[in-house]
């Protein structure tokens, strides 16, 4: 065929989930792909192959012009033609614009082309949206991989003396360090983690926050809820599958043992939706002080919340000249992933880095769409991915994390700093940059336009659960009840007892999928005026329908376009928060406030989801580790020295 002609070929791929196209002709040949709604997602498999790609004049289409690469689509509900092609100079992309699936082709010349498997591509510098044989642009709730790989942690909770800041005072910590080791993961991996309390006088519960617990609730990690306490001197051995990835942590769910200590990081590999050439790992962002928080709590429950000492980065810091600071280094030129998380008590950060703006990749668990800024705002248990370019003058610069002073009170606010020093600096002195950030008060999100998640998903909100927050007696109130636990008597326990009715303070919320509501929860949460409250859902990413002042009303408008989504979002003071999850998982999953003192005060529900069919979910050893547990820690009690004086969560 005549080069002029543009086609030689249509090759119209059945409605199957996945599908891989070779594209391998000789030079000046390609292939072209059209279809409506979504980009087709693009691996290369080399990064020297380049992609030329423009929007169609239509509306509902694009298309992709590639040469000699590889290209895998995901497909969804619409129909993908491809036609092979001359694409050499004189013909231009603008041609191949005006092509749709609509077109009538002669009979020509085929060039050979095959339907294969799905190929696997690298995660390097220039390609980090791909992982194998999946990308960022897969719907990590519906696809998971399977790798076949265990990957195996020992934890010990204990009691130290440590001085993170310079100050020496008694800890709880994983294993002898603040934060506690790394567990690490890769997406689709299996994860065994052995936990042995070793403390004095407590039990403890290891909580692995937005690990999604698909059929897996039993090692959700809630005390009264999921499991008994892990008394002392007994171990634990918790099970999940890394169905998400992204940047965690994990954490004591027991009393308020986390702001002592108890929390580490927790990291699943996976793809991005930036490229970068460094990760430089979890940032954690918290509140500290040189005596026990149960100290404090023990104002806070009879009282206004305690102010707070100081504040750690990444587990260290100053105070009166002691201690030292968190540091990190840069090669010029290079870009650094930062994975930030605050595991404050009651503390919101304003995160910045002197003289550099930066990438936003992903909130929580959820890849985004990137966008730029120069300042986050990151509430309790909230974390961000953020790429930075190294592109600053050498030199030492301040990693700030900025207390908001409007939310909550810390006595050295000023000082919860770190320094990020350039390769080739002559200097090691403190830096002396000036912040150019204006100050937030609002101790809200980042705004939610920008957080728009990679993989589109439109929630549905047939039906609306209405409740409201209040507060009475030093206790907070969903819909006039305040949760209070028996950690003798755990929610699953009911189930595996065949029960299914619960303490009226338990708060419990049953949901099931239904015809009405189409396999969809959704909350309304009305708050009265006051602090802002960090919402987070246990078992589930949800998505934000709404967050606005006021209470919601039937009138509230909802965003049902691919909102976003997390596990912690804010519910503003006296406002609301509207949150929607698909019923798809059942267990007992917990909703709170992840301020500590709000949570030990009541302030959460739980939602048992899908009650009959939570028992089959649990194998018969998971159900023995269960109960052995719970053995454990009735045997113990009536010694505890300590008994409970909070929610129990």
């Amino acid at each position: 065929m005549h080069t002029s002609s543009l086609l030689t070929a249509l090759l119209k791929i059945p409605p199957t989930e996945y599908y891989s196209v070779l594209a391998q002709w000789s030079s000046g040949k390609g292939l072209l792909c059209v279809r409506g709604g979504e980009r087709p997602h693009v691996r290369f498999r080399d990064a020297t192959f380049s992609l030329r790609s423009a929007d169609m004049e239509t509306k509902d289409e694009d298309i992709v012009v590639v040469s000699e690469v590889q290209l895998i689509f995901t497909r969804k509900e619409k129909d993908i033609g491809c036609v092979i092609g001359d694409i050499s100079a004189d013909n231009s992309l603008a041609k191949f614009a005006s092509l749709s699936l609509a077109l009538a082709l002669p009979t020509a010349e085929v060039i050979p082309s095959a339907l294969e498997e799905r190929q696997s591509c690298a995660n390097t510098a220039t390609t980090r949206s791909c992982w194998g044989q999946y990308s960022a642009s897969t719907n990590s709730y519906t696809t998971v991989p399977q790798t076949g790989v265990t990957r195996e942690y020992w934890l010990v909770v204990q009691n130290t003396t440590l001085s993170a800041d310079g100050v020496s005072r008694p800890t709880l910590n994983f294993n002898g360090t603040i934060p506690g080791p790394q567990i690490t993961a890769d997406w689709g991996d299996d994860v065994i983690v052995h936990v042995t309390n070793k403390l004095t006088n407590n039990g403890t519960s290891i909580h692995w926050h937005g690990i999604r617990q698909l059929n897996n609730a039993q090692y959700d990690g809630v005390p009264g809820i999921t499991q008994c306490p892990i008394a002392p001197g007994d171990t634990l051995t918790y099970k999940f599958h890394a169905d998400n990835y992204g940047s965690s942590w994990y954490h004591s769910h027991f009393i308020l043992q986390y702001g002592d200590g108890l929390f580490g990081p927790l990291v699943i590999n996976g793809p991005a939706t930036a490229n970068y050439d460094v990760d430089l790992g979890m940032l954690f962002l918290n509140d500290w002080n040189h005596v026990p928080v149960q100290s404090l709590w023990d104002k806070a429950k009879t009282g206004a919340p305690p102010t707070l000492l100081t504040g750690l980065m990444n587990g260290t810091n100053t105070y009166n000249g002691a201690g030292k600071k968190f540091q990190t280094t840069f090669t010029p030129g290079l870009k650094y992933r930062i994975r930030v998380v605050n595991t404050a008590v009651d503390g919101h950060f304003q995160f910045s880095i002197d003289g550099h703006s930066f990438q936003v990749i992903a909130m929580d668990f959820v890849p985004i769409v990137p966008y730029n800024a120069t300042s986050i705002l990151v509430s309790i248990a909230q974390r961000y991915d953020i790429i930075v370019t190294a592109n600053a003058a050498v030199g030492n610069y301040w990693i700030r994390a900025g207390w908001q002073t409007t939310c909550s009170g810390n006595t050295n606010a000023a000082n919860i700093t770190g320094i990020l020093r350039y390769t080739g600096s002559s200097s090691t002195a403190d830096p002396t940059t000036i912040s150019t950030i204006t100050a937030s008060t609002s101790c809200l999100d980042e705004p939610l336009t920008n957080l728009v998640p990679f993989v589109p998903i439109n929630p549905v909100a047939s039906s609306i659960m209405k409740t409201t927050l209040t507060t009475a007696g030093g206790q907070w109130l969903f819909n006039g009840s305040s949760l209070l636990l028996n950690w003798t008597d755990p929610t699953l326990l009911t189930v595996l007892n065949s029960g299914n009715i619960w303490p009226t303070d338990y708060n419990v919320i049953p949901v099931e999928s239904t015809t009405a509501n189409k396999g969809w929860a959704v909350l309304a949460i009305s708050g009265p005026t006051g602090p802002n409250h960090p919402i987070h859902l246990h078992g589930h990413d949800f998505w934000t329908l709404s967050q606005g002042t006021g209470a919601y009303t039937a009138t509230t408008a909802l965003n049902l376009v691919n909102p976003p989504r997390r596990d912690v979002m804010t519910l503003p003071s006296g406002g609301h928060l509207v949150i929607a999850f698909q019923i798809d998982n059942p267990g007992s999953w917990l909703m709170h406030c992840h301020i500590a003192w709000h949570a030990s005060e009541g302030l959460a529900l739980q939602f048992v989801e899908s009650e009959s069919k939570i028992l089959p979910t649990i194998g018969t050893a998971d159900v023995s580790t269960f109960q052995d547990t719970c053995a454990a820690w009735n045997a113990w009690t009536p010694t505890e020295p300590f008994p409970q004086d909070d929610s129990g969560i």
